[in-house]
């Protein structure tokens, strides 16, 4: 009964923020968390289970999103650099053989993306090799992917860029003929199909993002995608502290075996449970954020489509305005179906507008505004000041020209046509007045 009466409280609390969208006075964010009563409920039956660390919610959360994408694991994780730095540590282990990634191996990446992307190359003492981007569609130029692989090259880690799928045909080819494991940064592209299969399950490792801008989010959390049962091991070893034991936080002796080991220089019938394999980490996540997710998983479908629905309704209303003489329009890649996150604008070469002032502008009508992340990321103080090892293909021109010349606004779910219509009309009268 007192549960009950909770659940009403909560969809009173969640009725009474909503509120219409106005012109000048409403805020269009850049991003933010779609959710109802649902998800505050399902939290709150966690917080009463008075279950605090992972549980059976993120067991049922990863169940199912596996079941979504037609893949075999999912693995939750607490952030995405901590599923990217999973991903990556994981392709070093020994029992890879001679598919282990070693220091100073090399590893193909686009200059032009998130830092969580790189810094797990570098991070694991790889060597990052730079390749450039196309216009257009945003993704890793194939022949410069070719040109970048030596002798070295032991993996191609890329991100599917802000829901575009890279050209999959063309990457997986190149990683079966020389060998290559490849990791999908899928963090921005939950649900895009390419060839009917969705990303992030093509080849060795994809991962997911679950932040708050994302299709559906728990606030920071991240997770991995394989159908390689030897690396979701891995993974969860390497997630888990560092435990050789595969029994989760509330189980025992799963095994049988529990008492029965003798490995290494340990002392015979030697705890199991406390038998450390790897230089890992604490990354898990608890069940009340796993309940979120549940919660987020439900909806999923209809995410996914609005994001669809919101970025051809911008994308008809900027070819109505004749956008298309001042901007280079997002494309999808050939035989994708994306799940966008959001809408790319990058101005033309000749064009008279101004980055800076349009954002600015844009910012004073309440219209949230964001530049595609790092690029170019050879040229952050982070990476001059600490990475020394590094190889780049040609001049990266596009990634500088996208550096300069590129932002992009926001599609997700809690938009109407009224919050797109207002930017649309903002970004005409902007044109207009210069």
């Amino acid at each position: 009964m007192i549960r009950d009466d909770m659940k009403w409280l909560l969809k009173e609390i969640i009725d009474s923020k909503k509120a219409e969208f106005v012109s000048w006075t409403s805020i269009v964010p850049v991003s933010g968390k779609v959710f109802d009563e649902k998800e505050l409920e399902y939290m709150m039956e966690a917080v009463l289970d008075c279950h605090r660390t992972e549980g059976r919610r993120n067991d049922m959360f990863e169940k199912k999103l596996a079941e979504f994408l037609w893949a075999k694991y999912v693995i939750t994780t607490n952030s995405g650099s901590s599923a990217n730095l999973l991903a990556v540590t994981t392709l070093t282990a020994k029992e890879l053989w001679e598919r282990q990634l070693k220091p100073w191996d090399e590893v193909i990446t686009v200059a032009s993306w998130f830092p969580t992307t790189i810094n797990p190359i570098v991070q694991n003492w790889l060597v990052p090799v730079f390749v450039d981007v196309d216009l257009w569609t945003y993704e890793a130029n194939i022949d410069q992917v070719k040109q970048a692989i030596s002798e070295k090259t032991k993996a191609i880690m890329i991100a599917h860029t802000l829901w575009n799928a890279f050209n999959l045909d063309e990457i997986t080819k190149i990683c079966k003929e020389h060998n290559l494991r490849l990791i999908e940064d899928n963090c921005d592209a939950l649900g895009t199909k390419y060839d009917g299969k969705f990303t992030g399950t093509f080849w060795d490792i994809g991962t997911l993002s679950f932040y708050p801008a994302h299709h559906i989010t728990m606030g920071e959390w991240w997770g991995l995608i394989t159908n390689n049962p030897l690396l979701a091991k891995i993974i969860k070893s390497y997630r888990d502290r560092w435990r050789d034991c595969r029994c989760k936080t509330w189980e025992d002796n799963t095994c049988n075996n529990r008492f029965k080991w003798k490995l290494w220089d340990l002392p015979q019938w030697f705890d199991h449970k406390y038998i450390y394999s790897r230089i890992g980490y604490n990354l898990k996540v608890t069940d009340m954020q796993a309940a979120l997710w549940v919660a987020q998983l439900e909806k999923l479908e209809g995410f996914i489509q609005a994001r669809k629905d919101n970025f051809r309704y911008l994308y008809d209303k900027c070819r109505e305005n004749w956008f298309d003489k001042y901007f280079i329009l997002p494309q999808a890649t050939e035989k994708s179906d994306p799940s966008r996150f959001g809408f790319l604008l990058s101005i033309k070469e000749w064009s008279w507008i101004n980055r800076e002032a349009l954002m600015q502008f844009l910012n004073t009508k309440k219209i949230g505004t964001r530049l595609l992340f790092a690029w170019n990321y050879i040229k952050q103080p982070a990476f001059i000041d600490y990475v020394k090892e590094y190889r780049v293909i040609g001049n990266l021109k596009n990634s500088d020209y996208i550096m300069n010349n590129t932002f992009w606004i926001w599609v997700y779910p809690w938009l109407t046509e009224k919050h797109l219509d207002y930017v649309i009309w903002m970004i005409r009268e902007y044109i207009d007045e210069k």
